[in-house]
């Protein structure tokens, strides 16, 4: 497969985009690795301040002069107190076990949003992704006017329209099946269970705009029935999780590997916002339980993952995983991109 419309026009060979996993998957050198194979890659500025992801910016654009950037735009999901506390609670066992004390207080943030937006204006990126939300129309404006291209990510066809409206040069169509968290505006709302393909049909019928397709994406086959219904390109993530260029913790490498965990779902117990993840021992525990409220439940499981993570012990890791996570393999990335892509080499 060749890259076609907005890809090819920004450089790209091949219709293969790196989707950005914030909290350390989505290294500079993941992004360059997937420039390498003719494809683009993303630095995922979420969790990032905004001095490390602009070390990064200058990292990438050193070797690949085609890249995106995405940030969370600000949509806030505030914690009841109440709840917050309730949760804390169900949570002690668990810290008592890994020797870590979890906040008492609720911590809420934008994610440094306005300090990252001017970076990007003062730096701009070949692409702009956004996600969690829909950002006023002059924001997207004084992107494109910096340079960038700004693509919106969406999970529904009412999201696509408003997207749209607001003038975005393109849309990622998230379905979900998509591994990590949900780019849906509507956290509160149950998620639409659609798989990939029937989302790119659906929302194709309705925009006129480019359209690029993200959501269990991880064999050539499942590349191809994207592009098929409608899509320019397909994005993956979870299977790029276990390449040497992936910035994934060996937990998590481990859990994607294991035959331990043998489906996915979709929970807030990690991070109070709806998000796919393999069904580890804390997925299982605490799903039912856990309240909305991002980033506040985010900061409150932290240092419990971070604990687990350090142990190497998958159980209590926020596993992201994505449904084809069973393709994720430990190749390079190139090479993983090459063969979505079925390109046998970089000139191919």
């Amino acid at each position: 497969m060749s890259a076609t419309g907005l890809a090819a026009e920004l450089g790209a060979k091949t219709p293969i985009v790196a989707a950005p996993m914030a909290g350390g998957p989505s290294t500079p050198e993941l992004v360059v690795s997937a420039w390498s194979a003719g494809g683009i890659g993303f630095l995922a500025g979420g969790y990032a301040s905004a001095a490390k992801l602009a070390e990064q910016i200058d990292h990438v654009r050193a070797v690949a002069p085609l890249f995106g950037v995405n940030l969370f735009v600000p949509n806030p999901l505030p914690v009841d107190p109440t709840e917050y506390c309730r949760y804390r609670d169900q949570l002690e066992d668990w810290a008592y076990h890994y020797g870590v004390d979890l906040p008492e207080k609720p911590q809420e943030d934008d994610d440094a949003w306005e300090k990252k937006l001017q970076l990007l204006l003062d730096q701009p990126a070949p692409v702009v992704s956004l996600t969690f939300g829909l950002p006023q129309a002059e924001i997207i404006t004084e992107l494109q006017h910096a340079g960038s291209r700004v693509l919106q990510t969406v999970t529904s066809g009412a999201e696509a329209l408003q997207a749209q409206a607001a003038g975005v040069d393109g849309l990622i169509l998230q379905s979900s099946q998509a591994g990590g968290h949900s780019g849906t505006w509507s956290p509160r709302q149950p998620l639409q269970e659609t798989t990939t393909p029937q989302l790119v049909r659906t929302i194709g019928a309705e925009s006129t705009l480019p359209l690029w397709a993200a959501g269990g994406i991880a064999t050539p086959g499942a590349a191809r029935e994207a592009i098929a219904a409608g899509a320019e390109a397909a994005v993956v993530g979870t299977v790029l999780l276990r390449s040497p260029e992936s910035g994934a913790n060996a937990a998590h490498r481990a859990g994607l590997a294991s035959t331990k965990y043998s489906d996915t779902a979709l929970t807030r117990a990690f991070s109070g916002r709806p998000a796919r993840a393999l069904r580890n021992e804390f997925a299982e525990e605490f799903s039912a339980s856990a309240p909305l409220g991002f980033p506040a439940l985010h900061y409150l499981t932290s240092p419990l993952r971070k604990a687990a993570a350090a142990q190497g012990d998958s159980s209590a890791v926020n596993l992201w995983a994505g449904t084809g996570y069973a393709e994720a393999v430990a190749e390079p990335a190139a090479d993983i991109i090459r063969r979505l892509a079925r390109h046998p080499d970089p000139e191919a």
